[in-house]
């Protein structure tokens, strides 16, 4: 793994906004605006690094699905903050019945500097962003400026796919629906959801949109409708289920849950079950599961432990998006419990290069390894003023 500079490419805004990237400036506090999508720099990996980033990917998928398994079986709902019965159940359910659910992707984060075994830093696995820009503007990116060269970069192909498959499992006689939340202001979620949508109309399925604003509840049928007043029948959200679930109208959505094969009601995707992977809490789990995995970083939800006093610990937020809430606390701070619920979790520095932290946002597309986004950070917590940089295997 190494960073390359390299000149951007003259009229660059313009190339990524037309290849679906109409967010490549982030405004900041000043009210300046710095590129978000980033290529005046360039990461480089070896095959043999990628392969084996994608044989820790999958393991790490089939350790959080049987974390999923050991949180429902043991009842462990109370350690995500899952405390309401309706909810329990609802996810409970999810999971017992998940092959007859469409799931389509997810976003783990890792540490990685190229030297070691890569570390969990977290699992998005309800409503993963930063798709747009690493399923398309960095391909075209890499054919552009190393034409023969390769990348970890399959999503597009396997969204397709996921779509093929999962389109027995969605109620027949309607559309495919896909919703973003109208309170996106830079429009990452409605691009993403615009790119979801496209692969599945690619895989052949009906589809329409609208905003979770413009969904409608019929009284008289008892069901969801859309700004045409038609039932909605399937719905991929990119909404969390722990806003779905509380919102005003959560009551509804869990009276008309379709866990596969309903009449009457609604199919939403991603499954509630997705619930129990994109909570921090999972990454306890997972240590209480696998205690010493070179792949995991020890973590608690009852406090920092042993991190207070050896390496120092980073407190998060059990929900959360974008470093929202993050706390870094260095080794030798007084232990203290935040008055949230959070995951105390080792504090393991992102690598720097060049005076940028790096993250890797590796995608999973019906559990396996489809491709790799990178983004760079001034600080320790990944945040909202994070840059995209692209990527190639030589």
């Amino acid at each position: 793994m190494e960073r390359r500079t390299i000149e951007p490419r003259p009229g660059w805004q313009q190339t990524v906004e037309e290849q679906g990237l109409i967010y490549p400036l982030t405004r900041y506090p000043d009210d300046s605006l710095r590129p978000y999508w980033d290529e005046s720099a360039y990461y480089v990996f070896e095959l043999g690094e990628v392969e084996a980033l994608e044989e820790t990917v999958e393991e790490l998928h089939a350790m959080s699905l049987a974390a999923a398994e050991f949180i429902v079986a043991e009842d462990r709902f109370a350690d995500l903050g899952i405390t309401d019965p309706r909810v329990v159940d609802a996810v409970t359910e999810s999971w017992r019945r998940r092959d007859e659910l469409p799931s389509l992707y997810g976003r783990f984060d890792l540490r990685y500097d190229g030297t070691g075994p890569a570390k969990l830093l977290e699992y998005n696995a309800d409503t993963p962003t930063s798709l747009v820009e690493a399923a398309s503007p960095q391909w075209f990116w890499m054919e552009e400026r190393f034409p023969g060269a390769d990348q970890w970069n399959s999503l597009h192909e396997r969204l397709v796919d996921a779509w093929k498959k999962q389109s027995a499992l969605l109620p027949p006689g309607s559309p495919l629906y896909f919703a973003h939340t109208a309170g996106d202001e830079c429009g990452e979620d409605l691009m993403t959801v615009a790119y979801l949508k496209e692969t599945a109309e690619q895989a052949g399925l009906e589809t329409d949109w609208l905003s979770m604003e413009e969904i409608g509840w019929d009284r008289l049928s008892g069901r969801f409708v859309d700004n045409r007043l038609r039932f909605i029948r399937s719905i991929f959200k990119l909404y969390p289920w722990e806003w779905l679930t509380t919102d005003r109208f959560a009551d509804h959505v869990l009276d008309t849950l379709d866990h596969g094969g309903g009449t009457g009601s609604t199919l939403w995707i991603e499954p509630a079950w997705k619930m129990l992977l994109s909570n921090k809490a999972l990454l306890a789990i997972l240590w209480e599961l696998h205690p010493g995995h070179p792949n995991l970083l020890p973590a608690y939800v009852d406090g920092p432990r042993e991190l207070a006093g050896t390496t120092g610990w980073v407190a998060k937020p059990l929900l959360g998006r974008e470093g929202a809430g993050v706390t870094v606390h260095e080794p030798g701070a007084a232990p203290e419990l935040r008055d949230e619920p959070c995951c105390y979790q080792q504090l393991a520095p992102l690598p720097d290069f060049d005076g940028n932290r790096v993250v890797l946002g590796t995608w999973v597309v019906e559990g396996e390894a489809a491709g790799l986004g990178i983004r760079e950070s001034s600080g320790l917590v990944t945040d909202g003023y994070a840059r995209f940089l692209p990527h190639v295997i030589l």
